[in-house]
């Protein structure tokens, strides 16, 4: 039985997705953000994902745990998904031509493998999640922006007047924070580097590299 048949193109399609992520996971863009910066709105609601152990939120945090979303990276449970879908769909397939002496139609097929790739994805996943590195995650808490340095891109920065300021985290992701000066009476340009050195909420606070002497960022 043939990938390329007709009556497998569900499955030979999923074959390719799987192959195709594989390849970008491979060459390191398989991370679904594809090195896009993070923005952290003034406004948002305070999310520090250090006190946060998974989402719970309702009968969607328990679905998405149901089928083992978050136990490993999205790639990984896709790529996973993608291969039980081929194998299960080939099977279906080659036990109906058996058993009829003619493949189901694709759709039916597609249906069918479906249904039972999202429990074995599961299944799968849990043990999988457990044999990947634990530090992996690029989920930081707001927190640990403090101490880290960044620099103005949006703005001057005064006391009562913050400024779109980049940083990054430990991941080397970027983040948009609002940023004022330490000092009361000091004022950061467009521009210039910062080292945050406390945070109120939503905003930090800072000081430019040129008045702490430090060596600009490398």
């Amino acid at each position: 039985m043939s990938l390329l048949a007709d009556y497998n193109l569900p499955f030979a399609i999923a074959f390719g997705l799987m192959v195709l992520a594989l390849v970008l996971q491979l060459i390191g863009l398989g991370d679904f953000d594809f090195g896009g910066d993070v923005d952290l709105d003034v406004d948002a609601p305070d999310f520090d994902a250090d006190s946060v152990e998974a989402p719970s939120a309702g009968f969607g945090g328990a679905l998405l745990s149901l089928l083992g979303l978050g136990r490993v990276p999205l790639m990984v449970w896709l790529m996973v998904f993608l291969l039980l879908f081929t194998v299960i769909g080939m099977a279906i397939q080659m036990f109906a031509t058996d058993l009829t002496g003619s493949p189901l139609y694709a759709g039916l097929a597609a249906l069918f493998a479906g249904a039972a790739s999202l429990p074995a994805t599961s299944v799968l996943v849990r043990p999988l999640g457990r044999l990947l590195p634990q530090d992996e995650t690029s989920a930081v808490g707001l927190g640990s922006l403090v101490g880290r340095r960044g620099t103005i891109t949006t703005g001057k920065a005064a006391r009562g007047s913050p400024a779109r300021t980049k940083v990054r985290d430990r991941h080397g992701h970027a983040h948009y924070v609002m940023l004022e000066p330490h000092e009361d009476a000091s004022t950061i340009h467009e521009g210039d580097e910062v080292l945050l050195v406390r945070r109120e909420g939503q905003l930090f606070y800072g000081m430019a590299l040129a008045e702490r002497k430090l060596a600009p960022m490398s």
